[in-house]
């Protein structure tokens, strides 16, 4: 008797354990819509929080303090009956060790975001069909961020999330909405993910590994060595910017990084800042205004 209860406790915990791998806050913002009945609105965000947040993702195990830290901000900017045109601003950070401190992982904006939704229409994911845009769209990002979120903990430990987020580019390519297809240009949710797995950009994922398990993780143990590691983490993007001029996956890097980069080498140990300055400059000059305020 003892030994069935031991083993249904197991079973119980067991099953606790898996799913809830986020810790995800979804806000919906109405404010560009002209509607005085804002039920729907907070209905929707509701929805959406216990669909993230809820939902099992994967079948590993996650821990409290091991769930994926991340933020979904929608802004409405049409609304009619049951038709929404949003935009969606994606963020995601993961702890850093023997310290407080998040680091911003992935910050993105994605301004095609269409879709339909009813009032308490139930919202599920099957990764076998494309049930809604609405669906499609934040199902593929939750699997991005948690691909991003491995890809910090070891080496290409992404990959099999971002071929779920694949997966679901190749269902909804058949529905002919926003976002989805190459031809809607280089920013395009097929374009990330084909980035991802593509080995032409296999600079970005040694980088992202690089920076954060070996720069990162150890700026509190060894800030001298953690600094080295994560300034040639970033001279790695000097390959890949001379293969693929301005690519796609250097922008959503420095998107994140920008600031981070800038507080790390403005204090404490120095490093070559003079090398530092000249690899920031040359792959992410979009950031030259950050980069020349280093101070050292």
């Amino acid at each position: 008797m003892r030994k069935s209860f031991v083993v249904f406790l197991f079973l119980c915990f067991g099953f606790l354990s898996f799913g809830q791998e986020l810790n995800c806050t979804v806000t919906v913002n109405s404010d560009q819509v002209n509607q005085t009945n804002q039920q729907i609105f907070r209905t929707l965000e509701r929805s959406l929080n216990d669909f993230v947040n809820k939902n099992q993702w994967t079948n590993r195990v996650y821990k409290e303090n091991e769930r994926l830290n991340a933020r979904m901000f929608i802004t409405v900017t049409q609304y009619e009956s049951d038709r929404f045109e949003a935009t969606i601003q994606i963020q995601s950070s993961r702890p850093v060790f023997n310290t407080s401190y998040e680091s911003p992982v992935f910050n993105y904006k994605d301004d095609a975001f269409n879709f339909i939704y009813q009032e308490f229409q139930p919202l599920v994911y099957n990764e076998n069909v494309f049930e809604s845009n609405l669906i499609a769209v934040i199902s593929y990002y939750v699997f991005i961020m948690l691909g991003l979120d491995a890809d910090t903990f070891s080496l290409e430990g992404g990959d099999e999330f971002y071929r779920k987020a694949q997966n679901i580019v190749t269902q909804a390519q058949g529905s002919n909405t926003a976002g989805w297809n190459q031809e809607t240009g280089t920013r395009s949710r097929f374009e990330l993910v084909d980035n991802l797995l593509s080995n032409s950009f296999r600079e970005y994922r040694i980088a992202m590994y690089n920076y954060h398990r070996k720069g990162m993780d150890i700026l509190g143990d060894n800030n001298s060595t953690g600094k080295q590691v994560i300034a040639g983490s970033l001279r790695l993007f000097e390959t890949l910017i001379k293969r693929r001029p301005n690519a796609f996956l250097i922008q959503t890097f420095f998107d994140a990084k920008s600031e981070e980069i800038q507080n790390i080498f403005s204090d404490g140990p120095k490093v070559d800042i003079v090398r530092l300055k000249e690899t920031l400059n040359k792959v992410a000059p979009f950031y030259s205004n950050i980069w020349n305020e280093i101070n050292y």
